[in-house]
This record gives C-alpha cells, sequence and structure tokens, in this order.
C-alpha cells in the first residue's frame, strides 16, 4: 500500500473520496485549512483508496499520515471518484464560466461601446468615432491593455452604482499601454459620449497614473483630447476648486523626456485643450474647435455668447501655430500619430531612394525664379517618409520629419515663396521650436538654405523681431545632435547663419550647390550701399542702371560658391546628385550627445 502524509500542519475540513473509490491522478482526496486558507490535497497518481486515519474537523501535523492507498495503472472508466462530480471542482469547460468570472464580464460589458448603442449611433451620424475606436486603429492588433477601465464618475452620493456603471464607463476616459509600429505607448483618449468627456476626479487619477509610468519607463504618449475641461458634478469628496490637482503638471513633466501627442477632433475646450498645448505636437481634423474656454466660460466671463463652432476653429488654429498637422477626420490623425512617432522608433531596414538627378532640376538658372523648397525635401527624403509639421504657421520656413536611407532625421527649408525667402518673426519661432523637438528626442538636423536674411523695416519691428529671430541662435547652441547644412542658393548675412547653427562653421557641414550665391547681405543691397558714390556719378537712367547691373554680377561671382569653398568659408561644392550621399556620411559621422534635460517650448 502506498501512504499519503500531510504537507503541513492544518485542519481536516472534508473527505471527498472514501475507503474503495477509484481515483485518478490529480483528482482531489481531501481539503485542509491553515491560516484560513483551504489547500487540496489531490492523489499523485491513479489508484484504489484504503484506509482513512483522521476524520472532519480533526488536526493534523506536517508527517502525519492521511490515507493509505493501493497504486492502479489507470482509473477504470465510471469508477472515478466522487469529487470528480463535485461542482466546486468542475472545469468550466464542464459546467460553464465560473461566477466570479461572469460577474467581471457583466461588469466589464457596461465599458464597452455596444452597452451604449444610442450615444454610438449619435456619434456615428456625426461622422465621428467613439473613444475606443480611435484607439483600436491606432494601437496594434490585440496589443492594447486598459488601465481603470472599472472606473465610474465620483458621484455616488447623487446617482445610484447601476447609474454610474452604466453611464459613465471608465469616467469618460479610456487609458492603457499598447503598441504603435510594434513599439509600446501610453494611450489616453477622452470619451466625448460620457459625460462630454470632461474632466473627473478619477479619470485625473487615471491619467496621473498612466504619465507617472510614462516618465519611468520612457513611453511615448498619445492623448485624444476631446472635452470640455473640468467637472463641476462630481461631489464625492468635499473639494472647493480642485486646483491641487496634479495631472496638468504630470503631463508638462513629460516635455522633452519623451513623445508626446495630442490629437483634437471635435471640441476641446479648457483643461482638456492645456493638455493638448502641451503636446510636442497637434494633429487635428478640419471640423474641431480648440480654445482655453468654451462658450459657458465665455459667456460667464462677460465677453459675449457664442456657439462652440465659432471659437478657434482650425482655420485659426491652423494658422496661429496651434496645430501642427491638420487633416480631415479621425481616421487620417490616427495614420498621421502612427507616421509620427515612427520617427522616434528608430531607423528601418528597408527605404527606396528618390531620384538622385531630380535634384539639379530644383533650383531655377534664373537667379530670380522663385521655386518650391518642399520639392527639395522630397528630393531628399526615403520616398513616403517626408511628414511636414506647422504648415499653416511660420510660412517662411518649411519644417518636417523625414527619413534619409532609413534615419530619421529633422529638415529645415526657408521657402523662397514667402517673403523671398527672408526669415520673419513666426517663422523663427517655428524653426527654433523645431530645433528644440529634434534635440531632445535626438534626431539629427538638415537645414536647406535659401534666404537673403532677417526679415528687416518698421513693420517687422513691430512684431518684436529682434527677440523671436535670436532664438534661432539660441536652439542652435544648446544642440546635441548632428547638423548639416545645404545652401541650394541664397546664404546672406545673419539668417544665413541662424540657418546653419549659428555660423558656417558651425555644422558638421556646410555644402553649397553650384547656384549658391553668398554675403554678409543680400547682392543688390550690397551693390546699393556700397556703391552709392560710382552709381551716383553716373546719370540716372539705362547708363546707370548698366553699371548697377554690372557691379551686381562681379558681385555674385566675388560671392559664388565656388569662390566660397576656395576660402575655406563653406566645406565643398557639390552636385546636387550627391546631395543625399553626403547627407547620409554625415548623419554616419555625427554623434548624438548625452540629453541635457532640454525643453521645447510649447511655442
Amino acid at each position: 500500500m502506498q501512504e499519503l502524509h500531510s504537507p503541513l500542519q492544518a485542519q481536516l475540513v472534508q473527505w471527498l473520496v472514501q475507503p474503495g473509490d477509484t481515483v485518478a491522478a490529480g483528482d482531489v482526496l481531501l481539503i485542509l485549512e491553515a491560516m484560513k486558507m483551504e489547500h487540496e490535497i489531490r492523489a499523485p497518481q491513479a489508484g484504489r483508496i484504503g484506509e482513512l486515519f483522521y476524520a472532519a474537523g480533526e488536526s493534523v501535523v506536517e508527517g502525519d499520515l492521511l490515507l493509505n492507498w493501493e497504486r492502479l495503472a489507470h482509473a477504470a472508466q465510471g469508477l472515478e471518484a466522487k469529487n470528480t462530480l463535485n461542482p466546486e471542482v468542475q472545469p468550466a469547460s464542464v459546467q460553464g464560466l465560473r461566477a466570479d468570472l461572469q460577474k467581471l464580464q457583466q461588469r466589464q460589458a457596461y465599458t464597452l461601446d455596444a452597452s451604449r448603442p444610442e450615444a454610438m449611433a449619435k456619434r456615428h451620424a456625426q461622422g465621428m468615432r467613439s473613444a475606443r475606436e480611435n484607439i483600436a486603429d491606432l494601437c496594434d492588433a490585440g496589443s492594447f491593455i486598459e488601465y481603470g477601465a472599472l472606473a465610474v464618475a465620483a458621484q455616488r452620493s447623487r446617482r445610484t452604482q447601476e447609474d454610474l456603471e452604466q453611464n459613465t464607463p471608465a469616467d469618460g476616459m479610456v487609458t492603457g499601454i499598447g503598441a504603435v509600429n510594434g513599439k509600446r505607448v501610453v494611450v489616453m483618449a477622452y470619451d466625448a459620449t460620457v459625460l462630454a468627456g470632461t474632466q473627473g476626479m478619477r479619470n485625473h487619477q487615471k491619467t496621473d497614473h498612466m504619465l507617472g509610468l510614462a516618465l519611468q519607463n520612457k513611453l511615448p504618449v498619445v492623448l485624444f483630447a476631446e472635452g470640455g475641461g473640468g467637472r463641476p458634478g462630481d461631489v464625492d469628496m468635499p473639494i472647493v476648486a480642485g486646483l491641487h490637482v496634479a495631472t496638468f503638471a504630470s503631463f508638462a513633466r513629460l516635455n522633452g523626456q519623451v513623445p508626446v501627442v495630442g490629437i483634437a477632433a471635435g471640441r476641446c475646450f479648457a483643461g482638456n485643450a492645456a493638455l493638448l498645448g502641451c503636446s510636442d505636437v497637434v494633429i487635428a481634423t478640419r471640423a474641431s474647435n480648440i480654445g482655453m474656454g468654451g462658450p459657458a466660460m465665455v459667456e460667464g466671463g462677460g465677453l459675449g455668447v457664442f456657439k462652440p463652432e465659432q471659437i478657434g476653429p482650425s482655420s485659426v488654429q491652423h494658422a496661429n501655430g496651434v496645430i501642427d498637422i491638420l487633416v480631415d477626420d479621425e481616421a487620417a490623425a490616427v495614420a498621421a500619430v502612427r507616421h509620427y512617432l515612427s520617427m522616434f522608433q528608430g531607423a528601418t531596414a528597408s527605404f527606396t531612394a528618390p531620384p538622385a538627378e531630380a535634384l539639379r532640376e530644383v533650383v531655377p538658372e534664373n537667379r530670380l525664379r522663385v521655386y518650391d523648397a518642399r520639392t527639395a525635401m522630397e528630393g531628399i527624403a526615403d520616398t513616403g517618409s517626408l511628414l511636414m509639421l506647422r504648415t499653416g504657421f511660420g510660412l517662411g520656413i518649411h519644417t518636417a520629419l523625414a527619413r534619409i536611407e532609413g534615419r530619421p532625421v529633422g529638415l529645415l527649408a526657408n521657402n523662397p515663396q514667402h517673403l523671398g525667402g527672408a526669415i520673419d518673426a513666426d517663422a523663427a519661432d517655428k524653426a527654433a521650436r523645431f530645433m528644440q523637438l529634434c534635440n531632445a528626442h535626438g534626431l539629427p538636423l538638415v537645414s536647406l538654405v535659401d534666404t537673403p536674411g532677417f526679415m528687416v523695416g518698421p513693420d517687422t519691428e513691430a512684431t518684436a523681431q529682434v527677440r523671436h529671430v535670436s532664438r534661432m541662435f539660441i536652439a542652435a547652441a544648446h544642440l546635441r545632435v548632428p547638423y548639416l547644412s545645404v545652401v541650394l542658393r541664397k546664404g546672406y548675412g545673419l539668417g544665413a547663419m541662424a540657418m546653419t547653427a549659428g555660423g558656417f562653421h558651425s555644422p558638421l557641414f556646410t555644402v553649397a550647390w553650384p547656384t549658391g550665391e553668398f554675403g554678409a547681405m543680400g547682392l543688390e543691397g550690397a551693390v546699393r550701399l556700397g556703391f552709392r558714390k560710382e552709381l551716383e556719378a553716373v546719370p540716372e537712367g539705362p547708363e546707370r542702371e548698366a553699371l548697377y547691373q554690372q557691379l551686381v554680377a562681379r558681385q555674385y561671382e566675388n560671392g559664388s560658391a565656388i569662390a566660397m569653398a576656395a576660402t575655406l568659408e563653406i566645406d565643398a561644392v557639390i552636385d546636387p546628385a550627391q546631395t543625399r550621399t553626403w547627407l547620409v556620411a554625415g548623419l554616419q559621422s555625427g554623434q548624438v550627445g548625452p540629453l541635457p534635460g532640454a525643453a521645447i517650448d510649447t511655442w
């Protein structure tokens, strides 16, 4: 006979077998209780039960003989021990889902869109998606795990539990961690179908927890920010104003530490907009409205009565620089998020290079003819990788994220189609912040230079031009990433220096296309000032114009790219078709320095 001994000191609660019973390996034989916890004692092998040495209710110590049994090759069918029919130990496949799982699934069902068909129908009728639909589209299939799904609004003192579970699921905010392009990301989405996407006590707690995880684990954050700001109806806590919440400080603390993306669709007001504005990049739909106060707050402040669509429409917020990427709908917004985040997820092994020879035709032979500098950006970037940022603001400088042979970079380019490429206050702000963005997240910068310098004149100085354009020098002075400069045509004055990280020798290299022309100021202005006496000595008319053109041509020759390279003021003059080759070599040569805790201005 085989013996079965007690594995611990305990009280014998229940025998599930009797002498003579046949049991299979793994069948439960008896229940022991120790420290208020029940322990199942199972048959180590198939056998027939012999004598039981203790009765239910008696105490045993470790090592006591509980029963003996006869080993069998196998348990005969139909002779299994009685305990195999005990519903308490039946597998779910036999009995159905166990009660605790049923309760959980019933509770979880309230959090799903399917539990609120009327709200979903209304949302879809507006041409919009639910918070969960956006998250499902953003995250790789099956990768999203939700935190805090069972939270409800802090309104138990004024509403029933059933009401809260059914009508305030997740307290109006879906939060969790999912994978985007195979990399983990914190995702948070205010649910506009639940209490208008307002910020309640519980969803503030959820947000704070997720932001802490993002900072601790260096995870990017994506925020779907649609909603109406603070919620006055949460009354479970004796709070007067709620100005002690840490959410805004926690969100801002991510600045410069991890990529942060904000998305606005529908109406995004007050506290929701404040979080949106702390994001590195704001992606918004054309139907969106963004404002620091909604209609109720505006009216309450005595500032007039307005409809929601009159406050911060996308046409205004795109032109003033609040919106970085303007898209048609939420599907396009999610696609833009995935594209943007990919730039901070490392290099890709596969890429398609654009035709190199096409760059030879970007800059017209006529030096006075404008062109679209975005063509040069497209000709340098891997096909399909270019993502333009802040296209409605600071039109004098284009900014974009792109890849060059699979490696993410930031691209800046002067825009000859706006003020001839002169840099005004808005363009300088745009460029300086873009440098900060790339610097914080370790992206090398490539600058395509074609500028007559900083914009000047009384009207320009009224915009605080001196302070704004100087931001470019300050931002460049704090760069830790490689900076590569290519002069496409005009490289004049302080503006050209600002586009080359403070001076032509500051970048890892400064090269020029054959169309490059250089000077301390624009050629025409230099001739009029430097040769004023000579020009005034010639009668006004064709003769003076001929002398002027002759002097301009001489200055152009003196300031040509070849002349600049001969005096080592630039590093080389290159065939435009060789631009990617130079940039790849520069990217391979440059090193990204340690992060000194740099911040990215909200502006």
